[in-house]
Order: structure tokens, then sequence, then C-alpha cells
């Protein structure tokens, strides 16, 4: 890609970017930071990955985040793994301690990686999210949110409402499960459709 093609893709000056090449501005002779909102950019335009262009530009710890370029994504332990987010060209997977990035390497892999997540419990939540209902804890219907801790602490995620709507009472099944409680199920506004909440825990 031309400087003149990025920066038309990335809406920078071709001069900035340059620039960034050079990791110097030409004119001061300073080194350059990138912020965050520009490496959002370029990590649009060149669909390379944030996350490593975040710890490239040192605004993220090289440690909490393992980019593994090579391999095969099924060898992670999807049993450990909170929930998953797919990007153009990566996966990146949240877990209670850390985010792993993988390479998306053939059309083939990725075909496996999606039956793999169906048989390990997880559901397509939103364009390019899912999620481990083994590990939802809480659930609140009214934003949204599924929580991973009990207490509504800690990494969370939003899903979308037609993958609320699709999923709510396998939510509820899963997140009474997760936490040991009974499920209760009232009828909704209508008066036919029954909706299901999990309820205080047995004694």
């Amino acid at each position: 890609m031309s400087l003149r093609e990025a920066a038309k893709k990335s809406g920078l000056s071709h001069a900035y970017i340059r620039d960034l090449e050079l990791e110097r501005n030409r004119s001061t002779n300073d080194k350059i930071t990138p912020s965050p909102d520009t490496l959002k950019k370029l990590s649009a335009a060149y669909g390379y990955s944030y996350t490593e262009l975040m710890i490239k530009a040192g605004h993220l710890p090289g440690g909490d985040t393992e980019s593994q370029s090579n391999g095969n994504r099924l060898d992670m332990d999807l049993n450990h793994v909170y929930f998953i987010e797919i990007g153009r060209k990566d996966i990146t997977y949240h877990t209670e301690g850390s985010n792993i990035v993988h390479s998306i390497n053939s059309l083939l892999d990725f075909s496996t990686f999606l039956d793999e997540l169906e048989e390990n419990d997880f559901k397509k939540m939103d364009t390019d999210l899912y999620v481990n209902l083994n590990h939802i804890r809480k659930y609140d219907e009214r934003k949204g949110l599924l929580f991973f801790h009990e207490d509504g602490t800690g990494p969370r995620v939003t899903i979308s409402a037609i993958r609320q709507k699709k999923y709510h009472d396998l939510i509820a099944r899963k997140v009474a499960a997760n936490t040991e409680k009974s499920l209760e199920f009232s009828f909704g506004k209508s008066g036919n459709t029954p909706t299901f909440s999990a309820a205080n825990k047995h004694i």
C-alpha cells in the first residue's frame, strides 16, 4: 500500500505516516509516539492487530497480552476462556488474567475453530463476540450485560438485543447452574410467554 493509499484509508496525512515509519518527526527530529486513537486508525487501515500496535507503541505492557502469530488456535484450552473477540485477521481470547491473540491463518482453520466453539458451549452474542456460557455468573437483562463474577466486578460483555432475545432463557438457566441457584419463571407482559431468572441460593 502506498503512503497516499494508507493516508486515505486511515484519515491521517501521508507525511505523518512517513514520519511514523521513520519513528521521528522530520521537522524537529523528535521521536514520535502515536496516540491510541491514531493507532486505532492505522489498525483499521492496515488490517493489523490494534493490541499489538498498542504494545509496540508502549501504551500497553507486552506481558498483559501474549501475541501468538503462529501455532494452532485450537491448542487453546477453551474451558478457561471467558469470551472471544474475532477481528479481521486475529482472534483474541479473554481469560481471567490475560488476553491472548492468535492470527487467523486460513479459512479452514477458522471453520474448524467455530465448530470447536459450539462444542465448548460458546454462543455468538454480537457480530464478533462469542461468550463461554459456562463462565457467566450474573446477567443484567435491562442493560444487556453479562458478568463473569457474581458480584458484577471484573470483566463483562454487552450482548446485542437480537442475541439477548434469542438466548435470554438459556442465559438465565446457565447463570442459575453456574451459581447453584434455583430457576424461577414468570409470564411476560403479554401474559403468555414465560421468562426465566435465577433465584436465591438453595439453603
